[in-house]
């Protein structure tokens, strides 16, 4: 039986992009070259609309 959400999902496409924000990881959260939280941008969460990162797969086993 396959999941409903399977039935709409589509896989990704690849992007050369590059996002001006990078995980500190003492911190737990992502920062803008300045330091600042990447939060604080609205400019970039307009265009990024998410600052998603990595950090919870190497952080939590149960992700």
């Amino acid at each position: 039986m396959r999941p409903f959400t399977l039935q709409y999902a589509s896989p990704g496409r690849p992007t050369d992009t590059v996002a001006p924000y990078r995980f500190d990881a003492v911190r737990q959260l992502n920062v803008l070259p300045d330091g600042r939280l990447a939060t604080s941008d609205t400019g970039l969460l307009l265009t990024a609309g998410t600052t998603t990162s990595t950090a919870g797969s190497q952080t939590h086993s149960d992700d």
